[in-house]
C-alpha cells in the first residue's frame, strides 16, 4: 500500500499540525527519504516527538517505518523528454502491472451486498467509465436528483464515486451525506490524500499521466492519458465476475 494511501486511510485522525508535516513530505519526498528524524522536524518546526507521534497515527512504529516506506516508493516519472510513443507503451505495462496484482475482493462484496447501486461522476471522462462497469447501475445526474434520491437511501444501499481530485465540492458534500446516513460507497479517485478517498468505505486509486506533446507543453497542451481510468474498471469488472462465482 502507498502512503498515500495509507495517509488517506488515518486522515479524520490527523490534525493540522499533522498535514503540515505531511504536506512537507510531499513536498520534498525525495529528500525525506534520506534525512534524519531531527533534520525533519527542524524543517516542521516541530519536535522530533511529533514526528513520531504523526508516525504512529499513520500506524507506524516510528519515523523510520514511515521512512522505509517512502525509499521502497518508486520516484514518479517524468514523461515527455524522449520518444512519447514508447513512454506511453511503458506506462500502459506499468499501469496494468499495477493493477492486474490489486484486489478488488472489498469493492466486489459491497456491490454484491447492496440492494441498489447509485453512481456520481465528476467528469463527461469519469462518466465514461462508471458506464464501462457492466453492473446494474443507476447514475444521479446532479444535486437535485441527489438530494431527492439521499432521503430514500439506507445502509444497503451503495453509492459509487468515480472524480479525478477527490476534492470537487459537490462530490465531497454528497459524500459527507453519505457518511451521516451510514451508506457505504466506493471513490476511484487518482492516487494522491483526497478528501473523497479519506470518507470511503472502499477507495480505489489510479494514476493518470501527462505526455508532452510539443517542446512547450504546459498543463493545457499536454496530453494527459485517462487510460488507467478504464483499465481498472475493466479488471474489476472481470474479478467481480469471479467473486460471484465463488460466492
Amino acid at each position: 500500500m502507498r502512503l498515500e494511501e495509507i495517509v488517506n486511510q488515518h486522515l479524520q485522525e490527523l490534525g493540522e499540525t499533522d498535514l503540515a508535516i505531511w504536506k512537507y513530505i510531499v513536498q520534498h519526498r525525495g529528500e525525506v527519504r534520506h534525512i534524519s528524524i531531527h533534520e525533519l522536524a527542524k524543517a516542521c518546526a516541530v519536535s522530533s516527538t511529533t514526528i513520531v507521534r504523526f508516525s504512529q497515527k499513520l500506524g507506524f512504529d516510528g519515523f523510520g517505518d514511515l521512512k522505509a516506506v517512502l525509499k521502497i516508493e518508486e520516484a514518479p516519472l517524468v514523461y515527455g523528454q524522449g520518444d512519447v510513443l514508447q513512454e506511453l507503451q511503458d506506462f500502459y505495462s506499468q499501469t496494468a502491472d499495477k493493477i492486474f496484482r490489486r484486489n478488488f475482493d472489498s469493492a466486489s462484496r459491497l456491490i454484491h451486498e447492496a440492494n441498489r447501486v447509485f453512481a456520481f461522476a465528476s467528469g463527461y471522462v469519469q462518466s465514461n467509465v462508471v458506464q464501462e462497469l457492466n453492473v446494474l447501475i443507476y447514475e444521479v445526474a446532479g444535486v437535485e436528483e441527489f438530494k431527492s434520491l439521499a432521503r430514500t437511501l439506507t445502509k444497503d444501499d451503495l453509492f459509487l464515486f468515480v472524480s479525478l481530485s477527490g476534492e470537487t465540492p459537490t462530490v465531497v458534500d454528497f459524500a459527507r451525506e453519505l457518511r451521516l446516513r451510514d451508506v457505504p460507497f466506493i471513490s476511484i479517485t487518482k492516487l494522491h490524500d483526497n478528501t473523497l478517498a479519506s470518507l470511503s468505505t472502499v477507495n480505489l486509486y489510479v494514476s493518470p499521466a501527462r505526455f508532452a506533446l510539443y517542446d512547450e507543453d504546459d498543463e493545457h497542451t499536454a496530453f494527459q492519458s485517462m487510460m488507467p481510468y478504464f483499465m481498472l474498471i475493466e479488471v474489476w469488472y472481470v474479478q467481480y465476475r469471479m467473486y460471484l462465482q465463488r460466492e
